[in-house]
Order: structure tokens, then sequence, then C-alpha cells
């Protein structure tokens, strides 16, 4: 199986016995929304990959993305997430530039911004481990190395290396304590 497509079916995991339906889509719920646009997301990858007829999938899937991203104000780029995303709330800007590369079972909450300490482009990643939870409004700002298992608390700028396992919060932010 295509490794995009095996993403988009560890997405749907994370989602569990919850995923959204076409109720959810007829009352407007958001989480139809947000399911929608790491769909679009994955289904892009695939078919990027791909030649032929896939090309005229990619742009329609780019398009609907587009739509989404623009009314959710959520900026994702394809090829950056591993699988299991889960995006629990709309509201403030989450963006994820195409400098990062985030693990498996990332957790975002509204306002999560991955960007630059300089004001021009750098070459530099930003990696982010498996299994990790963004606060509200957290601010990563890299190019740096996020480890496994990491808790970025609500409001926290991290701009240093975060080792595993641990809890940080703050601006700039610390280490609180490591997990057991």
């Amino acid at each position: 199986m295509d490794q995009s497509l095996t993403r988009l079916n560890e997405d749907k995991r994370r989602y569990g016995c919850s995923l959204p339906s076409l109720k959810d889509w007829f009352v407007n719920n958001e989480s139809w929304y947000l399911y929608q646009l790491i769909r679009h997301v994955r289904l892009q990858e695939y078919h990027k990959t791909k030649g032929g007829w896939h090309k005229l999938a990619y742009w329609y899937h780019w398009y609907r993305y587009k739509k989404l991203s623009f009314n959710l104000h959520i900026t994702l780029y394809p090829n950056t997430i591993d699988g299991g995303l889960r995006i629990y709330h709309s509201g403030s800007f989450i963006h994820i530039g195409p400098n990062c590369r985030i693990g498996k079972n990332c957790t975002l909450l509204p306002g999560v911004v991955f960007g630059n300490k300089q004001e021009e482009e750098t070459d530099g990643l930003t990696i982010v481990g498996d299994n990790c939870y963004f606060g509200l409004n957290a601010k990563i700002f890299g190019p740096l190395t996020i480890g496994n298992n990491v808790t970025v608390g609500a409001n926290a700028v991290v701009t240093k290396d975060i080792p595993d396992n641990a809890i940080v919060v703050g601006i700039p932010a610390k280490i609180l304590r490591f997990k057991c």
C-alpha cells in the first residue's frame, strides 16, 4: 500500500469510532471539515507521486484543500506530517511549513505555528518525534529537534531542542518535568 494511503488509514484510526459522517457535514460540525482537510492533504500526497490521470486528481484535491485551508485558517504542506495527525478544533491560525517533519500521532490545538527564528528562510529542518502534543497557541521557531512523547504547553514558545518524554512550558519554553 502506498505510504500516503497508509498515513490516511492511521489518521482514521486516531478518530476511532467517531470518524465524521455525512450527518456531520449536514449539520456543519467542525470535525467533518477538519477531517476533510487532512484527507485532501493525504490524497494530494498520493496523487503527486503517480502519473497520468493522477495529475488531474491531484489538482482536484489541491483545490479542495486550498478552499478548506482558507476557510479554516490551517496551512499544512504535503509530506510534512506522518500518519495519525489529529486537529481537535479550528479557530486560531495553524501553520506547519514545508521545512517541518513531524512524526506519528501528533495532536495540534488551535494557534500552533511552526516558523523560523529569522526573517529569511532557513534550510534547516524542524523535526518533531512521535506522539507529541502541542497546546493552544504553542509556537515552535526552528530549525530544532523535538523528541518523542513531548507535551508542549499552551502559549509556549519553543526555540531550543527538546529531549524525549519532556513537558515544556513558558516563554521561552523550559522543561517543567519529564514523564515517567
